[in-house]
């Protein structure tokens, strides 16, 4: 259900495994209860989700004094995260920026407008996979519900095992991972790394030679010479 990855004295980082839900209204058991009962934990608080279908990196605050100083490094957008994604073919572009307002569509999916009141904002760099398929590293600037998903969907590369936006297939898991993080708490730069090979439902294609190279390529993927992205103010204010 999940690796300790990370235990600080106001906060634990965890690598959720696939499948594994964290919100209350699945009907699964819930995650927090588990790594509260893991490590003694009397109370944990959850100040960021992950998809069901998305392992990796999760942080859980140990006191709500320590969850407000978290949940306001992802309002204010100065904790830097990092995915990765297989997509089913090659994207219209190999890297760049998507960007747009979403809103929902048909059952539980998302869309991406062209308008920007409040946009989504990804970064991606991408490389050749197996058989097809395209590697993503991506930076989102925003966390809109199925953000990542909806991304790669726009530009013509579906994640691998998503039941969303790339039904009908007969995966082993959806591929996206929370592969890193980057922030300063309290004076500290806390930098984690979770390649998505960790777990024993590590799903095949990460096993793949090509994500090896990727894994040695982006293996810091805050020092990445990611492209400066012009913003009006509106959408920095927003």
């Amino acid at each position: 259900m999940f690796d300790i990855l990370y235990n600080h004295a106001d906060f634990v980082a965890i690598n959720k495994h696939p499948g594994v839900s964290v919100h209350k209204d699945d009907g699964d058991t819930m995650l927090i209860h588990e790594v509260e009962e893991y490590l003694g934990e009397s109370k944990l608080y959850l100040v960021h989700r992950l998809d069901k279908m998305t392992s990796g990196i999760l942080l859980l605050a140990k006191s709500s004094e320590a969850a407000s100083k978290l949940a306001k490094l992802f309002a204010d957008r100065n904790i830097s995260k990092f995915y990765l994604a297989i997509g089913a073919k090659k994207p219209k572009k190999k890297q760049g920026l998507v960007m747009g307002d979403m809103e929902r569509s048909r059952r539980s999916s998302w869309k991406l407008l062209n308008s920007m009141n409040n946009p989504a904002i990804t970064q991606f760099f991408s490389m050749a996979g197996e058989n097809g398929q395209r590697l993503f590293l991506c930076k989102p600037h925003t966390g809109k519900t199925h953000q990542i998903r909806v991304a790669l969907n726009s530009v013509g590369s579906a994640i691998i095992g998503d039941p969303i936006y790339n039904s009908g297939q007969n995966e082993d898991r959806g591929y996206l991972h929370a592969y890193a993080t980057l922030f300063e708490y309290e004076g500290e730069v806390v930098s984690l790394v979770c390649p998505p090979r960790l777990q024993a439902e590590v799903g095949k294609h990460w096993l793949s030679s090509s994500m090896t190279k990727a894994l040695e390529e982006w293996n810091e993927p805050w020092s990445l010479n990611w492209p400066k992205i012009k913003m009006n103010n509106s959408i920095k204010s927003a």
